[in-house]
């Protein structure tokens, strides 16, 4: 996933909007956890997805080349929930698990959707009734998976989540772009001023909630998805900024603006702490829209 990139009291889409932090672990494994609050949201993945492959009913191979066999989990079990304390997701070498999870969290971790984006077509019990997932590799897969770079390995894990919704869910879905205003990230007057990332194996991530973003060892990419989480509106890097950093960004919210205590705002932020500017402009947005989808069986396994 870029990783990117999920309260889950009755909806997890509705929490996301209050607070988001990811974590990712220095083992690299992709280990996450995802946990919901009324008031906070622990969201850990690989890597923020910027651009994934079309998904329909049956095509992760595609994306892969008709020479490769697509990667997929070897056993796989999907049962329905209480709700309960809030909803964890993990990533380990050999498999993915999710507790108290919805279908719209699945989606939100499988495709390259940002929390505030509509999804045509999903029902209403995709945001509320909860599931347990387990699902694991079998040894030549994991093996196979490992070898991959790490950001390689992001994407194939989106599209083995994308074959197991198709499988135990039936999800069809399909992808429409829509002309929509967006924002352009660009360098501003004067350059960029990003920190490079440090060559070590200390974790990779991104975290961000009211007033602050901060990316370690990231790429433009994880910042654009938080920007666009914040603003709300679709981001796109237009920087040709290539390589990893540590981005640390603070301002303060419009809400609070014109209090005694106030900095700036976050286009001003942008520019004054990282030689950035968004600029506002129209653009082709990929939206998903569901086609066709199922509640699993209670007895899937």
């Amino acid at each position: 996933m870029v990783c990117r990139v999920p309260v889950l009291i009755n909806k997890q889409r509705g929490s996301l909007r209050l607070r988001k932090k990811i974590i990712l672990h220095p083992d690299r494994l992709g280990v996450c956890k995802l946990e919901f609050c009324k008031s906070a949201l622990l969201f850990l993945i690989g890597s923020i997805a910027l651009a994934l492959p079309a998904f329909g009913q049956a095509n992760a191979a595609d994306s892969q080349g008709t020479s490769a066999k697509p990667l997929a989990y070897d056993v796989i079990s999907v049962k329905p929930s209480k709700p309960g304390d809030g909803m964890s997701v993990r990533t380990s070498a050999i498999g993915f698990s999710a507790r108290n999870i919805t279908l719209w969290g699945l989606i939100f971790n499988a495709f390259d959707v940002r929390p505030n984006d509509p999804i045509p077509g999903l029902p209403g019990w995709a945001e509320t009734t909860q599931f347990h997932v387990e699902a694991k590799m079998d040894d030549d897969t994991a093996a196979a998976l490992q070898k991959l770079p790490r950001e390689k390995q992001d994407e194939e894990r989106h599209l083995m989540l994308q074959s197991l919704l198709a499988d135990r869910f039936k999800l069809h879905v399909h992808h429409e772009n829509k002309e929509r205003p967006i924002y352009a990230l660009v360098v501003a007057k004067g350059g960029f001023k990003l920190k490079e990332a440090p060559a070590s194996e200390a974790g990779h991530g991104s975290s961000w909630g009211s007033g602050r973003i901060d990316v370690r060892d990231g790429l433009i990419g994880n910042l654009v998805f938080c920007l666009s989480d914040v603003l709300g509106r679709v981001v796109v890097d237009k920087t040709g900024i290539a390589g990893k950093y540590e981005i640390a960004l603070k301002w303060t919210p419009d809400e609070q603006q014109g209090t005694a205590d106030a900095g700036p705002s976050i286009f001003t932020a942008l520019q004054e702490q990282l030689g950035l500017k968004l600029e506002s402009t129209k653009g082709p947005v990929d939206i998903i829209v569901v086609d066709h989808v199922e509640k699993p069986s209670d007895n899937e396994h």
